[in-house]
């Protein structure tokens, strides 16, 4: 994950947390330490434990819709909507 001012991961938010804004997407990267509460994640159905490095998923504009994911759940799903977003562009 290279950092820099041409990469889409930065630092943002209070506290600073690593996040990605692109795709229509925002992903802030929840490090164990400050995973604090147990969650549900959406791609699998299964906990999120505290103290477990894990994913919030936001459509951009929409913070309301925010979700805690498991890092593969939301890479496979992404890679979903990316070949959905692909398949529909060709028709």
């Amino acid at each position: 994950m290279p950092i820099g001012d041409d990469s889409p991961w930065q630092f943002r938010g209070l506290p600073p947390a690593l996040e990605w804004v692109a795709d229509g997407w925002h992903l802030r990267v929840v490090q164990p330490y400050r995973a604090t509460k147990l969650y549900r994640c959406p791609g699998c159905n299964q906990e999120i434990f505290p103290r477990t490095l894990h994913l919030v998923v936001w459509p951009e504009g929409s913070p309301e819709q925010r979700r805690h994911w498991h890092r593969s759940c939301w890479e496979r799903r992404h890679a979903e909507l990316e070949r959905t977003r692909r398949r529909n562009q060709r028709r």
